[in-house]
């Protein structure tokens, strides 16, 4: 089951972000567009977060945003979420545990994106 797609954008929230204190706030937004037959459902994510000093932090939990949406073909579930990062640059990557509609599991990579302060790469 590889018909599932990602899609990222990511934005940089400088009235939340306090440089002095090394917290640089990003939200980004995902949609999640089902291309495949059969209905399929998000039960859990996990995510990699890197800053620019290389720091790992992993987050795992059930569904996103509190919500485990269910997708029939050709429906597509966007959300915004936020991760606080202690440099103005780093990246994520993860993946989706999905169920499909005879019940059984599966992993929808989530491509590494990044996160940075606009400007700040040239």
């Amino acid at each position: 089951m590889s018909k599932i797609s990602i899609t990222v954008t990511t934005q940089y929230l400088a009235a939340q972000s306090v440089a002095a204190d090394e917290q640089y706030m990003f939200a980004y937004t995902i949609t999640i567009e089902n291309q495949s037959t059969e209905t399929v459902q998000l039960l859990k994510r996990s995510w990699k977060i890197t800053d620019a000093e290389h720091k790992i932090t992993r987050v795992a939990g059930d569904g996103v945003v509190g919500q485990q949406p269910q997708l029939a073909p050709g429906e597509s579930f966007s959300y915004t979420s936020g991760t606080v990062l202690a440099t103005p640059i780093g990246t994520m990557e993860g993946f989706y545990t999905m169920k499909g509609s005879k019940g059984e599991l599966f992993d929808v990579q989530i491509p590494s994106f990044r996160l940075a302060i606009p400007n700040i790469i040239h």
